[in-house]
């Protein structure tokens, strides 16, 4: 062999060995680093909606991306808490991303406490009637400094549909629902007192938007959870320019109060001067009463990214059990509760007289109506 031919074997000998070294490290570094990243999430305990695949968990800036959140918590159900798309009919445009995304309900309305909204009710109504298993409509439009809310409220509760809200119970700073025409002062103004009532016969929820999150509007939401204490109250996007602490304290005093939670607020919006690591332990002490939204992605860039941020919060919780209790349980029991009524009940007997309705909830009410019961 002469010399040159060795040179050039040796040569290769040595680049081989040095680039095998190179990807040895470069492997072992990406290990350590999801290692490091994420490792307290994969160690938790396995359940039916543990990642099946044997992929590896790949990260993008420290964070799981979407996609291995999807095959870790996908199976977990997962429920909206608060949505706008009636408004638009832009529910029709979010099919394909909620069926893509693994969204199992999605508590649909439209506008908040103005005139179009009574038009948005009904387009929430129809989506619910068109999709009982997988929509629950809420209403808003209604004037609560009218009398004539109360018939309202009544005639839609017993119609069908599940809660109120959004309701503008107080707005100062919000550059949409500081706007609109029926918004109140406080959550004590005009007919809420009485509207609290009907929805406590009825056992359904009202979601309210109240900011700022503290002072005297807050001073007012004590005083009706006070007065109505078998009435469900929902604090909507309760983090949003909110502090854990207040939050916290609200809970510990009022078992009737419920905290939507919108995740994309605290995980994307700069604007928050708090991180999602901050709520997980009130979310941990309180655990039956909180609930996530993605508030339609308002004040982030998308929808969808506002879902990825609900998927987020469970990933943060470590806890399979709890995460699906505040993903989906804790709405669904509230959903649940509601017991059909009168109207929905005579509905269901014209169409089968033989049927026992002394127990339906409503929920189980709608799916017989609209050709949904399984």
């Amino acid at each position: 062999m002469s010399k040159m031919k060795t040179i050039t074997i040796n040569l290769s000998i040595v680049i081989l060995i040095a680039t095998a070294a190179g990807i040895w490290l470069l492997q072992s570094s990406d290990v350590k680093e999801t290692t490091g990243k994420t490792a307290e999430a994969l160690e938790a305990p396995a359940t039916a909606a543990a990642i099946a695949s044997s992929s590896p968990v790949s990260t993008v800036n420290g964070q799981k991306s979407f996609a291995d959140l999807l095959r870790q918590y996908g199976s977990l159900p997962l429920a909206d808490a608060h949505n706008h798309d009636a408004s638009g009919g832009a529910y029709n445009r979010m099919m394909d991303t909620w069926k893509r995304d693994a969204m199992d309900r999605v508590v649909l309305f439209g506008d908040v406490s103005e005139r179009s909204a009574i038009a948005t009710d009904a387009t929430a109504w129809n989506a619910y009637v068109d999709r009982p298993d997988f929509f629950t409509p809420y209403f808003s439009g209604f004037d609560l400094h009218d009398k004539s809310s109360l018939d309202v409220v009544r005639t839609n509760l017993e119609k069908g549909y599940f809660g109120l809200g959004e309701i503008a119970a107080a707005s100062t700073f919000s550059p949409v629902v500081s706007r609109v025409e029926w918004k109140a002062n406080d959550p004590m103004d005009g007919f809420l007192p009485k509207i609290y009532d009907i929805c406590a016969e009825y056992k359904a929820p009202i979601l309210l938007h109240i900011d700022p999150p503290n002072g005297a509007v807050i001073d007012k939401l004590e005083e009706a959870l006070d007065a109505h204490p078998k009435t469900i109250f929902i604090f909507g996007h309760a983090n949003a320019f909110n502090s854990p602490e207040n939050v916290k304290k609200l809970l510990e005093k009022y078992s009737n109060l419920y905290a939507d939670f919108f995740a994309g607020f605290t995980v994307l919006d700069p604007a928050s001067s708090n991180k999602l690591e901050d709520f997980i332990p009130v979310m941990k002490q309180f655990p039956d009463r909180f609930m996530l939204s993605s508030d339609s992605g308002y004040g982030v860039k998308s929808e969808e990214a506002a879902i990825e941020a609900m998927y987020r919060v469970m990933d943060a919780l470590n806890d399979p059990n709890l995460a699906r209790k505040i993903a989906y349980d804790n709405l669904d029991a509230i959903i649940r509760s509601a017991p059909a009524t009168r109207t929905q009940k005579e509905a269901i007997l014209k169409q089968d007289p033989s049927r026992d309705v002394s127990k339906l909830s409503k929920l189980e009410a709608g799916l017989i109506l609209w050709g949904k019961s399984k």
